[in-house]
């Protein structure tokens, strides 16, 4: 039986879309059963269009809004989320609220979690927004999985670049202008199938 997982992400411009289509994609080449959502959005149309970003979310708005008790479908959930102030963002930190009652009944006990995340600039909390979202995970009893570094990419010193350990990152610019690189989005195709490798170790 093929592992079931689940990528879920909040996307401002587009830039974590982009990522959880390659984390998508990786998951899917290495086997698994994969369903991309996003969470709902807190900021009203008036706020996303001063921002310049109303126009950008058409891109992606086909992809349909998860609730918090689908969850506990899935064998792994992938989250993608941009930084705020490196944490997640309010619209993330909010569904993952929602699951409450996921949590009163261990739902999610022993389900794979990993996360993949977005920053304006290298040093705006890639790595924080990951690990601190870990703690959420942890508190679920979920089984956490990063990025190894067999994937050779996390090393690349040639440009400027996201990616960690502990998940994939992009850079987005403080205007958002800067798109994923080849080298980022390589990164979380390879978190997609790693994620799905271990997963289907786990559900045999």
């Amino acid at each position: 039986m093929a592992a079931k997982i689940y990528v879920v992400f909040y996307s401002m411009y587009g830039h974590v879309y982009q990522m959880a289509q390659a984390v998508v994609a990786g998951a899917t080449e290495a086997g698994a059963e994969v369903s991309l959502f996003q969470v709902p959005e807190l900021a009203p149309d008036e706020a996303l269009a001063a921002h310049g970003a109303l126009e950008k979310r058409k891109a992606f708005a086909h992809i349909p809004i998860i609730q918090p008790e689908q969850l506990a479908d899935a064998d792994a959930i992938i989250f993608g989320t941009p930084t705020r102030f490196g944490n997640m963002c309010s619209q993330m930190r909010n569904f993952l609220d929602c699951t409450g009652g996921l949590w009163a009944k261990g739902a999610l006990i022993g389900k794979v979690g990993s996360v993949f995340a977005s920053t304006a600039s290298q040093h705006g909390g890639q790595e924080t927004t990951i690990t601190s979202f870990h703690t959420t995970l942890f508190h679920h009893g979920m089984i956490v999985v990063g990025v190894p570094y067999s994937e050779a990419r996390l090393v690349n010193m040639d440009e400027i670049t996201g990616g960690t350990p502990y998940g994939a990152t992009t850079l987005a610019k403080g205007d958002g202008s800067r798109q994923p690189s080849e080298n980022e989005l390589a990164i979380a195709k390879f978190q997609g199938a790693h994620v799905a490798k271990i997963t289907q170790k786990l559900v045999g």
